[in-house]
């Protein structure tokens, strides 16, 4: 045997980082007096000095500014009891969740599980500040990073010192000192041999854990775990995988790959095949290139097409106005341009037309958005409204063909249904 052959093998380490109750926890960095106690996020967006200009009213003998927000008494903090709009949660505290308060729920379902929960508004500047300081910190750390959203990452230990020592968890430590030691806030790791098994990881030993799973720990941890813990399984899949009898992924292991190919088509078969056993070779990516930018609002109170028009005219511009801002700041064309609703049963319907030319211009979203704003059924009050902008292009690379953008600074608006006068498709 040479020197060579007797080195260990270096086994991929593959980590999946998620923030504690992210936006809670940015919330309690501002209010720390609320630490420990059921709070909840969502409800409306945060409005500046806000907060400030009710303390000063309610008590002008104390001089409040942005550096003693902890010295807010409790009594201040708004309760979910008393919140009487249609806003969703954003997040909520462990304190919280331990009631059956969880994200995307109605404020107003909330408020019958925990009445006593403070409610504080959506901070998302905040928030994206916290996002950009901890995922510098890691970078440092270990360079291949994989951003998945506001409050996770997928990172590559493999070939980063002390990636492998203890299965990964000797970096794992370290990245979590470094973020808490930065930012105040906590935050669980799950590395594992892949993103598919390192993303169940984190899950098992939250807030602030770290959980290591190897290639044989796939039929102790893994295979008791119910169907519905591996991404890419949804609520309707994982029906139809319990109609089968299939309700735990070690259930799915045990059907043949030619089965599951059967009943749930070869493509996703497969998969479910190879997720039940563990295998996953996605790589991590440091860049990616969107699918889509959009933008949507969930109402305060439902509005309706025609007795509302001149409020929901207003939520329609600004919608545009943001996607379009939001495609120039990140360099991006678009051509595929939709619009999403959702009315006061829940049901959700989207529409969209794709346009000749690619565009980041404001006034030629909101005019095709308008196109496809005449193709729903505007008869029932609507609880959301969202703007999508899909086939998406890098400017420079549009550019680079010689194209120019689609602008309509110059050009007449085919009217909206929230603009023009109403029609028998609108009425109430």
């Amino acid at each position: 045997m040479t020197p060579s052959d007797a080195r260990p093998s270096i086994q991929r380490r593959i980590a999946h980082l998620d923030m504690d109750a992210f936006y809670a926890s940015v919330e309690l960095l501002r209010y720390p007096q609320l630490k420990g106690l059921p709070v909840v996020i969502g409800g409306g967006r945060r409005r500046e000095d806000d907060m400030l200009g009710r303390l000063r009213q309610a008590h002008p003998e104390h001089a409040w500014s942005d550096n003693n927000l902890h010295e807010i008494p409790l009594d201040f903090f708004p309760r979910i009891s008393g919140y009487t709009g249609r806003g969703v949660i954003t997040t909520a505290t462990y304190a919280a969740r331990q009631f059956g308060v969880g994200s995307a729920m109605g404020v107003m379902k909330a408020a019958k599980l925990c009445p006593d929960a403070f409610l504080l508004p959506v901070d998302f500047d905040q928030y994206r500040h916290y996002s950009q300081r901890f995922k510098a910190i890691i970078t440092d750390i270990a360079p291949l990073m994989e951003n998945r959203g506001v409050d996770e990452v997928y990172i590559d230990f493999t070939h980063v010192p002390g990636g492998q020592r203890e299965g990964g968890r000797v970096l794992a430590r370290l990245i979590q000192k470094a973020i808490f030691d930065d930012t105040g806030l906590t935050c669980s790791v799950g590395v594992a041999p892949n993103k598919l098994l390192a993303k169940m990881a984190s899950e098992f030993n939250k807030p602030n854990g770290i959980s290591i799973v190897t290639e044989d720990d796939l039929q102790s941890l893994i295979w008791p775990l119910p169907c519905r813990k591996v991404n890419g399984i949804g609520p309707k899949a994982e029906a139809k995988l319990a109609h089968h009898g299939i309700h735990t992924i070690g259930d799915l292991a045990q059907r043949e790959r030619a089965w599951l190919m059967e009943h749930f088509g070869k493509s996703y078969g497969a998969w479910l095949h190879d997720a039940a056993h563990g295998q996953d070779d996605r790589p991590v990516q440091t860049q990616s290139e969107p699918v889509s930018l959009s933008r949507e609002t969930t109402f305060e109170q439902d509005l309706h097409a025609v007795r509302d028009r001149a409020t929901l005219r207003d939520i329609f511009t600004r919608l545009c106005e943001q996607v379009s801002a939001d495609l120039k700041r990140k360099g991006y064309v678009g051509k595929t341009i939709g619009i999403k609703l959702r009315y006061d049963n829940f049901q959700s319907v989207t529409r969209d037309l794709t346009t000749v030319n690619y565009t980041d211009d404001a006034q030629t979203i909101r005019e095709a958005a308008g196109q496809c704003l005449k193709r729903v059924d505007l008869k029932r009050r609507l609880r959301l409204l969202g703007v999508r902008v899909g086939t998406l292009m890098k400017l420079q690379d549009w550019q680079a063909q010689g194209m120019a953008v689609q602008e309509t600074a110059n050009a007449p608006i085919n009217l909206s249904l929230f603009d023009e006068a109403p029609s028998k498709n609108t009425a109430a």
